[in-house]
């Protein structure tokens, strides 16, 4: 599905989609390093990854597979596990993106829906447009890094779980599975992860939102 299909060939749309990605890429990345960092990690830091530069966190292949297919991903942050003082913290930081796109969705669903139900609707067109986008794209990136393949963050917590051998063998394989998803996803009739997504934005923005983009 080509996501930017969604809004046409009009400049402002196209505008306000570029700045809601980079917002939610940015703030996704940044989450998993400042974490990190918490945790006694300072590779992320030391690597320039603690801050809301979104040239810092901008993966190229990740930010086509958005535009083009309708979901995608950041530059994957540098972590040195040996830092941690328990396994567990490796899951805290895997988590700690798709939280805080799901808080950052639920936070501009909020003045959203209450823009929809005031008469205020039509004088605030853009921004109604600007806070549909940033909540169809933080849940699309959650939804979209929970499923556990390597290197997606829902990874991470199944590798929990592994031996070291069956997570080197776990993480090889990843990508290809990830890889095949992307082409069922795009040469399927419905996408899998807009099916994923859709009752999750049901929840947080209400049918009214929905409607706009799963019709």
């Amino acid at each position: 599905m080509l996501i930017l299909g969604l809004f046409g060939s009009n400049a402002t749309f196209a505008i306000i989609f570029i700045v809601a990605l980079l917002i939610c890429l940015t703030v996704h990345e940044y989450a998993h390093a400042l974490v990190a960092t918490k945790l006694g990690d300072p590779t992320a830091k030391l690597d320039g990854r603690l801050t809301l530069n979104p040239i810092a966190h901008l993966d190229p292949m990740g930010t086509v597979f958005l535009l083009l297919v309708g979901f995608g991903w950041g530059k994957p942050v540098p972590i040195n596990p040996r830092y941690f003082s328990k396994k567990s913290d490796e899951i805290l930081v895997a988590l700690a993106g798709i939280t805080t796109n799901l808080i950052l969705a639920l936070a501009c669903a909020i003045p959203l829906r209450s823009l929809l139900a005031s008469n205020q609707a039509a004088g605030a067109s853009t921004l109604i447009v600007f806070l549909s986008v940033m909540v169809l794209l933080d849940v699309i990136l959650a939804v979209f890094n929970l499923l556990p393949i390597p290197p997606l963050d829902g990874s991470h917590v199944v590798e929990y779980f592994l031996s070291d051998s069956a997570k080197y063998q776990y993480q090889f394989l990843g990508p290809y599975l990830l890889i095949g998803l992307i082409l069922l996803d795009y040469f399927s009739s419905t996408s899998i992860i807009f099916a994923l997504a859709e009752p999750v934005i049901r929840f947080i923005a209400g049918s009214q939102i929905t409607q706009l983009f799963f019709r």
